[in-house]
Parts: structure tokens; sequence; C-alpha cells
């Protein structure tokens, strides 16, 4: 058995999320799913209830006024943001770990995927175009694979950057010769044994390298460019930091300026502290 075919075959014994956060998926892809049956079903689950009031209450959402029950919240916020949020408390836990191979503690990485997916959608706002609802769920999941190599299966990403360094590749590409896979593979294929629609495995799997991608994907440039701002920021930063190459194509197709990527960090870096509050705290 290859490196890689070991690393899948490990990767894909790790359980799915936990049945509360399966539930609520499944039954928000239903195409009949009614607001009033999925209140019931996220109230059976205290951490899911605190965490879509504490949302719908957030300014970064849109709140305005208090709403004291699911029903009122899930009103306020509608399906895809519940469905994030629903995501982002199932993922959640697995970054609660010390990624040690990837020189991350506790929780940094979480930090670092909020601050992409604030990142992708205030980009957005800021070049004035509308991102595909799966937007921020997709930035929510891009560190899923690195979660997984680095604390489920123990890789010690030390040697990675030094090749990465050696050679003068991305670190990526590094991953791939010493592992047979990168960490945005593997979170893709996780999330595909999940059943996590396409559109949000496709960011994920090709987020590092969207120029692989076979067609433009707008949620796609919008996260490869929220991602290199939120390492700019040195938010969630491990040992890889910024050994990863931009993509030309992207910046030009987006068209964004030096001006709009300064707005988008500032932004962020007064958003992520309540997202990252509400998704931390409370998580199943």
């Amino acid at each position: 058995m290859s490196r890689r075919e070991e690393i899948i075959e490990k990767a894909t014994a790790i359980p799915q999320m936990p049945m509360p956060v399966q539930k609520v998926l499944a039954y928000i892809g239903n195409p009949d799913a009614d607001l009033r049956q999925l209140a019931r079903i996220i109230e059976f689950d205290p951490g899911l209830t605190v965490n879509v009031l504490r949302m719908a209450n957030s300014s970064f959402f849109g709140g305005a006024g208090k709403v004291t029950t699911v029903k009122e919240a899930l009103m306020r916020l509608g399906l895809h943001r519940i469905y994030q949020l629903v995501i982002a408390s199932g993922v959640a836990p697995f970054t609660r770990y010390e990624i040690k191979g990837y020189g991350l503690r506790p929780g940094e990485l979480l930090e670092h995927s909020v601050a992409v997916a604030t990142a992708s959608e205030t980009l957005a706002r800021e070049l004035d175009i509308i991102p595909p609802p799966h937007t921020f769920t997709a930035g929510l999941l891009v560190n899923i694979g690195k979660t997984v190599m680095g604390s489920f299966l123990e890789v010690d990403a030390g040697p990675i950057l030094t090749l990465a360094h050696e050679r003068h590749i991305s670190f990526e590409q590094a991953e791939e010769m010493v592992l047979g896979i990168n960490h945005a593979e593997l979170g893709a294929v996780l999330l595909e044994r999940w059943s996590i629609p396409c559109s949000i495995v496709n960011v994920v799997r090709y987020r590092l390298r969207p120029d692989d991608c076979p067609e433009p994907d707008v949620a796609l440039d919008l996260v490869h460019v929220g991602d290199v701002i939120a390492k700019m920021t040195g938010i969630g930063m491990g040992i890889d930091g910024m050994q990863y190459a931009p993509s030309e194509a992207v910046f030009a197709r987006l068209d964004v300026t030096p001006a709009q990527m300064e707005n988008v960090m500032a932004a962020i870096l007064e958003q992520i502290a309540e997202v990252r509050e509400i998704l931390m705290e409370n998580t199943l």
C-alpha cells in the first residue's frame, strides 16, 4: 500500500460529524424542508440552539434587535446561513486538537478558517459582487484536510517544509512528493465521504490551485483570495506560513486592488473575534 493510500484509508476511518449535525443537514437538504420542523430538530440539541441564537443576534450576520427563539432565528438567517452554522458546529470539534505537525495550537486552525470565510464574503462586498451561497461554508472547511493530517494522522510537516525550501516549490507540491497527497485534496476526499455538496468540495479541493479547476468558479476565486488575505493577517499561521503561490489569473479575474485587500484585512480583524466566539463556544 502506498503512503497516499494509507493516508486516505486512515482518514476515511475517522468518525463522521456528530449525529445531531447529520440530522439537521439531512433535513435542510430536503426540498420540502419546513422551518418549524427544522426549529424543532435544532431545539433538541442545546449546543446548536445556543449557536443559532448567537448567530442570529450577531452584528456580522446582520442581527438587528434580539431574537429569543430558534424559529425567529431561522426566519432571520435563512436556510443557507443555518447550513453554514451547522457544518461549522460539526467541524469545529476536530479543530480543538493541537495540530502538532503543522505548529498550530488547539483552535488556531479554526481561527484561520473563520478568517478565510469572513474574508471571502467581505471581499465579495468590497468588489460589489454577489457571492454564491456556499462561499462562507467552503471557507470554513478549507483546513479540514490539514486538521486530519496534523492531529489524527500525526503527519510531521517539518520535512515537507524543508523539501519546499530546497526545491523552491510550493508547500502543497512538497506534501504530494512526501505523502502522495496534499491536505486540500485529502480534505475534499473526506468531505465527499461526509456527503457535503460537490460545489463546496470543489472549492476545498482547488483552493490552493484554482488554475487547475476545470472551469472558473466565483466561490473558489473568492475563497482563494480570502485565504491569501487571511494569511497576510497572520491569523492561524502554521509552520507552512506563506509557502503557497497565489493565482495571478484569479487576482486578475476579480480585479482586486491593494486598497481593497487592505480594506478586507481591516474588516476581518474587527469581525473575527465575534464570529470565532460563535463557532468555538458551545460546539458539539
